[in-house]
């Protein structure tokens, strides 16, 4: 083991040498020259501006259609000004509901009324600023009064409802109560619908976000027994953005659906409560003792039900259209200004949200400040650079999806690569995205220092990766949601990262009137040290996407990952195949048994149904192809290609990532257009790659998973088409 740490350690470090001289995408007269201006760059950037900033941004609540929002965004706007940038702010009209009604009681076999209420903390004066505070809710639960029978449903995702299934307990015209965690949030209300609840109630465990993590607020990061996690339910895997203009802009005059008709508010009302509003609900319920695995942190023995426990739960929103309000700062390249790299971060908040957003944010306007004071001394970019500041990102990406659909056409002309940031903390580099990104991104995070050991946070990831058995390579994760970058990636075809270091700052402040600046300041980054390594790396990422003499995709990584992503799906077919192989075995055997012994009762036990044999080979061979072409590219040095010819070249990788994108969309959801990377239907935020072919597969729906493997054996088709145009132009 030891051996094998040296040799890795040794391997970066002669990477982290020849990085020094090299940069993908860049001849060797004009590497030095990046590397020089990012030197200088890192040497700009202060922890100070970040500090200052988030407690001018986080000073008082913020979310969508605030007063103070709007000043927020305006102020964004005036500083980008004033470094260099021409700034405007863009508004859409969106649908945002305002809870003017929250009712939770427990009305048998005893009395609870649920507070609702999370406490003002000791030394946090922000946690006192009473009416100022959004109430805690579900943005986008429909309004509802119901009254039933409640049923613990652990934490409410698929395979909690297959184990209620085995002990014969349905939902149906029940109100479930769920955990937090497991899931996206908005999967629970989904799915207990599907199941016949008609409510749902969510709390956070403290098992999982309270007390069984650490001491809780002020004393320690943790939630306490009142907070409570607010967030949007809209069902976000079927579109995102505002519920009542799918697909297009919800500009002023935009045509919009009506309320009852938008698919993406919640068919049963939902509301979020704390661990002490919680728990007089499940001691309330008998019903079979819940398996092991449910057990939570409260200290009590965890029933399912149904019953006795009663439950009333009453909602009403004030359902109005507010503005939501970006801010686009736009710097013009000095040699390509019709080629845009972009970089978003959203401004919006549930309260107050240091953490998440303000964190990300001020790391984002740092670089852009830093960036701005090079461009003054005559070092400008060659492209454009496109700084966005998003609103309405917490309701459901509301802001972003609005601004891309209404300039969807021209983005796909232009913008190389979206950049995403978000919350930020103490710890590793998290880099998620388009795996023709990934060598460049691997190369930056090598060249980036981790502030708390001094190595490259490359190094430091790479070497906790190996401590926790996972292998010696830089990987980017695959995007599902949850941030700005979906419309960007998922639905414009335009390739996306996301960016953000954390592992050591964990907390129960999120989307919590707890999540403050005093709060970030004692236990997310203290000193703001890893708010400047993201600023350095996503800065360094941008710089290098926006001089770069060719864009720095490759292929090679893109092919080794999707080609892995198809074994996984082989993989899991063949095992579902073997597991009703084996239960079928057992029912044959068990129907022998039967049949010999005449004293047993006979109940003919059911057989699962067979698993066919998919065709996965018209898969295979255009990745076969693909790889041959490939190769083909990445042995072409493209920096020694005249002007013209890389103008071109480059005017052609632009687009590689819309050609995995189909118009048609995924089924059931036409919204998201990419072939390779999709939030899961049942899992939110939670990825699915190659997600067609995927979700067919797990949903037993073998006609439309063979459909699938038609239509992304064209994608692959048409993007080895696509890379042989652009090997014949280098040839």
């Amino acid at each position: 083991m030891l051996r094998n740490i040296f040799t890795l350690f040794f391997t970066l470090f002669l990477i982290s040498i020849n990085a020094q001289t090299s940069i993908i995408g860049f001849s060797s007269e004009n590497a030095k020259e990046q590397i020089q201006l990012e030197s200088t760059f890192e040497s700009k950037l202060d922890a100070n501006n970040l500090d200052k900033w988030m407690q001018r941004l986080a000073a008082e609540p913020h979310w969508v259609g605030t007063k103070y929002g709007e000043e927020n965004a305006k102020w964004i706007q005036q500083q980008f000004k004033s470094w260099g940038y021409d700034a405007k702010i863009e508004t859409y009209q969106i649908l945002f509901p305002y809870p003017t009604e929250r009712v939770l009681e427990l009305t048998a076999p005893t009395k609870y009324t649920a507070k609702l209420t999370a406490v003002p903390v000791e030394g946090d004066p922000y946690t006192a600023q009473g009416d100022a505070l959004l109430p805690s809710y579900n943005a986008f639960s429909t309004d509802g009064d119901v009254e039933a029978e409640l049923v613990f449903v652990n934490y409410g995702i698929p395979k909690d409802y297959e184990e209620l299934e085995k002990l014969g307990i349905s939902v149906k015209g029940k109100i479930v109560i769920a955990k937090y965690q497991g899931s996206w949030r908005g999967i629970k209300p989904k799915l207990a619908a599907e199941k016949g609840a008609i409510g749902c109630i969510i709390y956070s465990d403290p098992q999982d976000d309270g007390y069984g993590r650490g001491d809780v607020y002020p004393k320690g990061a943790f939630k306490n027994k009142t907070g409570v996690q607010r967030g949007s339910v809209m069902d976000m895997p079927t579109y995102p953005g505002d519920v009542l203009t799918p697909g297009y802009a919800a500009t002023p005059n935009a045509e919009r659906l009506d309320r009852k008709d938008a698919p993406t508010i919640t068919k049963i009302p939902v509301l979020p409560i704390s661990y002490e509003d919680a728990q007089p609900l499940l001691e309330a319920l008998e019903g079979p003792v819940a398996p092991s695995s449910w057990f939570g942190g409260l200290p009590i023995t965890y029933h399912i039900g149904p019953g006795p426990a009663k439950v009333h739960l009453k909602l009403k929103f004030d359902w109005k259209l507010v503005p939501a309000h970006n801010v686009i700062a736009t710097m013009k390249g000095t040699e390509f200004p019709d080629q845009w790299v972009m970089r978003g971060n959203h401004h919006d908040a549930w309260v107050h949200g240091a953490n998440d957003p303000v964190s990300g944010m001020v790391a984002l306007m740092e670089e852009a400040r830093v960036i701005g004071e090079l461009a003054k001394k005559g070092q400008k970019p060659k492209r454009t650079l496109v700084y966005c500041a998003w609103d309405a990102e917490e309701e459901g990406l509301i802001g972003s999806t609005e601004w891309v659909e209404d300039h969807k056409k021209e983005l796909q002309q232009k913008v190389v690569a979206y950049i995403n940031t978000d919350g930020n903390g103490r710890g590793f580099l998290g880099a998620g995205g388009s795996h023709s990104l990934q060598a460049m991104v691997s190369e930056v995070a090598g060249a980036v220092k981790d502030p708390q050991t001094g190595v490259s946070v490359k190094e430091r990831r790479l070497a906790a990766e190996m401590v926790n058995g996972g292998e010696d390579k830089f990987e980017l994760y695959a995007l599902g949601s949850g941030s700005d970058y979906t419309p960007f990636i998922q639905h414009a075809g335009i390739p996306s990262l996301n960016l953000g270091y954390g592992g050591e700052n964990a907390g129960g402040e999120y989307h919590t009137i707890y999540d403050t600046y005093p709060h970030y300041k004692r236990f997310k980054d203290p000193e703001f040290a890893y708010g400047i390594a993201l600023a350095n790396t996503a800065g360094r990422i941008t710089l290098r996407l926006a001089n770069a003499d060719v864009l720095p995709f490759d292929f090679k990584q893109w092919h080794s990952t999707v080609s892995g992503y198809l074994d996984e799906i082989m993989k899991d077919l063949e095992k579902m195949r073997k597991d009703v192989e084996k239960h079928n075995s057992m029912v044959e055997k068990n129907l022998f048994e039967l049949a010999s012994d005449p004293k047993k009762p006979f109940k003919k036990p059911n057989k699962k149904s067979t698993v066919p044999y998919l065709d996965f080979s018209s898969l295979q061979n255009e990745l076969t192809a693909l790889q041959q072409t490939i190769d083909n590219f990445s042995k072409a040095d493209k920096t020694k290609l005249s002007k013209e010819a890389r103008i071109a070249l480059n005017k052609k990788l632009m687009l590689a990532e819309h050609v995995l994108t189909s118009e048609e969309g995924l089924p059931r959801r036409p919204w998201y257009k990419h072939q390779i990377y999709a939030p899961g239907f049942y899992t939110g935020y939670g990825v699915k790659t190659l997600p067609g072919v995927r979700e067919a597969v797990e949903e037993k729906n073998w006609k439309e998973a063979q459909e699938q493997i038609a239509v992304l054996r064209n994608t692959f088709k048409e993007f080895n088409i696509f890379l042989e145009e652009m090997n014949a132009a280098l040839n």
